[in-house]
């Protein structure tokens, strides 16, 4: 099931020169697979997820919070290599009075993983229905203050990371990493790059969610949303897309 989140993130922006390519008939996945990861709290107030966010990020900690199926506020963080490293550090967490109970998460429980049983275009599903859950959260460029939000590449990392992908934090290394894909051959879950700024600079992102829709954080003072490809602000910024599933 896909997750409501917020998350910490810097800004999006980035010096990235666009260029166009036609999308490979055979792609190879170029993202590492989230290891293991810490989940704590269970809150029905979101302030009290806030606030032990904020503790969590105080340490050092890059840690976000989302709406469990239950429908209360849990806090997630960390990618560690082991179950023991993932153990390790919830125990010093712990001692330092932060936590008092986690939960480990295991890589088996990502969709990713999941993929093999349910097909190819499970994890794509999955992605775009994860994306669909931030609709309407606060935008926020960097996400940095208790208020919470996102800025454009926070969302697109957050979705990819709670489905099991490390996708990297700015969108100039989302941008560089992915396999370019025409926009004629666009399929959900892979993002779309524009340039909002000056010159070609990569400067914004989303998640494509077929019909030639995207969702994305728009900017600043604005929610989350969906928007069309076709529109004209969007069609004469557009810088290109990514992708980085099967």
């Amino acid at each position: 099931m896909a997750l409501s989140v917020v998350l910490s993130v810097v800004g999006c922006g980035g010096k990235h020169i666009v260029s166009s390519y036609s999308r490979p008939q055979v792609l190879e996945r170029v993202l590492a697979r989230m290891g293991y990861s810490i989940q704590v709290g269970a809150f029905s107030n979101l302030d009290n997820a806030v606030r032990l966010t904020k503790s969590l990020e105080n340490q050092g900690l890059y840690a976000y919070y989302f709406v469990h199926k239950t429908g209360l506020y849990k806090v997630r963080f960390g990618n560690y290599p082991s179950k023991g490293a993932a153990r390790r550090k919830a125990e010093s967490i712990c001692a330092a009075g932060i936590i008092d109970k986690y939960y480990i998460v295991n890589p088996d429980d990502y969709a990713v993983v999941k993929e093999r049983k349910y097909g190819r275009k499970y994890l794509r599903d999955e992605i775009v229905e994860t994306a669909e859950n931030f609709l309407g959260l606060p935008y926020q460029w960097g996400g940095s203050s208790a208020e919470g939000g996102f800025d454009c590449s926070g969302l697109t990392m957050a979705v990819y990371q709670l489905n099991g992908l490390n996708l990297p934090r700015l969108s100039k290394e989302q941008y560089r990493i992915g396999i370019p894909v025409k926009q004629s051959q666009l399929m959900r879950g892979d993002l779309v790059f524009f340039a909002t700024s000056r010159g070609k600079r990569i400067s914004h992102v989303g998640i494509y969610a077929g019909n030639n829709k995207f969702i994305h954080a728009p900017g600043k003072n604005k929610r989350i949303r969906t928007d069309s490809l076709s529109k004209r602000y969007f069609k004469a910024r557009y810088a290109g897309a990514r992708t980085y599933l099967k």
